[in-house]
């Protein structure tokens, strides 16, 4: 409803969050009134948004915040609302006339891949016709995936950035597939993620109750190794403490939003670690050490730093620092040293060298 946008609003600002740099709140699928009105266009359910979406997003830019919404490329939305297949123009002129700042584009209900794709290009010339500036969020090659390989360069021309696999769930299994898919993968979707266009591994779950405190901590390094766009799906009005600390870590977010825009990747595989780097801008990288083991206690891994940026990260030295779960600095080492790390159980330990 309305009532929980303009609530979220609040405590994104009262509680840093907008001054930590999250700057969108987003609204997701069954926000619509089950019918388009009399000249054909879009309307919010009137019970649950009696003021409507033009009052709502006033109110958050008010804030110094920005306002998302939500369609579909199909005939109807995943949740059978209407969609905008034949509407792409006065849907897109629809949302700038409302002062939307971004779109998430899903990608149910398409009769066929063709005009899937169709779709999609054609809503991001319409909103780039609007003269509006809107973040344009798409699920295209999630949805191209069981049939044929994604054109990455084609999609980052249309879309700001784009989902490649499944809604991610408030349990370990789920960021686990997600980390596991995305390694498998990393050959054709790293090189294509800069500026403009991001992989979107999908929402941040910490501050729910399905993650462990390690495992919140893996989602959020992972998510900055993986350069993410950071969006939050929680209830910002009852988050613990610890959560609220890690979604708001300066240091990790500057990873996140490094200006270089380089994609993180899987260096290497060790029994049940993983090593991952990530480059970033001032010849710098983030690492990180992702213990797979869900059962006993914390495990030593060990490796030389001559492994990091093809041997020039640490070359002739490098001060290493760590980042979480705690941030400390580990000082400074030389191109022929190892390092070795304790991580938890399902933990990650993120450094940056």
């Amino acid at each position: 409803s309305e009532q929980l946008f303009v609530e979220m609003a609040d405590r994104m600002v009262a509680d840093g969050w907008r001054d930590a740099g999250y700057e969108f709140i987003c609204i997701d699928d069954c926000w619509m009134a089950p019918t388009r009105d009399k000249q054909g266009r879009l309307q919010a359910d009137p019970t649950r948004f009696p003021s409507g979406i033009r009052k709502l997003a006033d109110y958050v830019h008010s804030k110094g915040l920005k306002l998302g919404i939500y369609s579909d490329v199909g005939n109807k939305t995943c949740a059978g609302f209407p969609g905008s297949y034949n509407h792409y123009d006065l849907d897109a002129q629809t949302f700038a006339s409302w002062g939307v700042d971004l779109l998430k584009f899903d990608g149910c209900n398409s009769d066929s891949l063709e005009l899937l794709a169709e779709g999609y290009r054609r809503m991001s010339l319409a909103l780039n016709k609007t003269g509006r500036s809107i973040v344009y969020s798409c699920e295209w090659p999630f949805y191209l995936r069981p049939v044929q390989q994604p054109n990455y360069t084609e999609i980052k021309q249309y879309c700001n950035h784009w989902r490649n696999y499944y809604d991610v769930y408030d349990s370990w299994s789920s960021i686990k597939s997600i980390l596991d898919w995305t390694a498998l993968h990393q050959d054709s979707i790293v090189k294509i993620a800069g500026p403009g266009g991001w992989n979107d591994p999908d929402m941040a779950m910490i501050g729910n109750f399905g993650l462990s405190w390690d495992q919140s901590v893996t989602q959020m390094a992972m998510w900055a190794i993986m350069a993410a766009p950071l969006f939050m799906s929680n209830d910002l009005r009852h988050i613990s403490p610890e959560a609220k600390c890690l979604l708001q870590n300066k240091e990790v977010i500057a990873i996140n939003q490094d200006p270089l825009g380089k994609q993180g990747y899987q260096l290497a595989k060790d029994k049940n670690f993983q090593l991952w780097e990530r480059p970033l801008s001032g010849r710098a990288y983030a690492v990180a050490v992702l213990n797979h083991q869900e059962i006993g206690g914390p495990q030593n891994f060990t490796f030389s730093l001559t492994f990091l940026g093809n041997g020039l990260a640490c070359n002739p030295a490098c001060s290493v620092r760590q980042v979480l779960p705690a941030s400390r600095d580990w000082g400074v080492y030389s191109w022929i040293s190892s390092l070795s790390v304790e991580v938890n159980p399902t933990g990650t330990v993120l450094l940056k060298v």
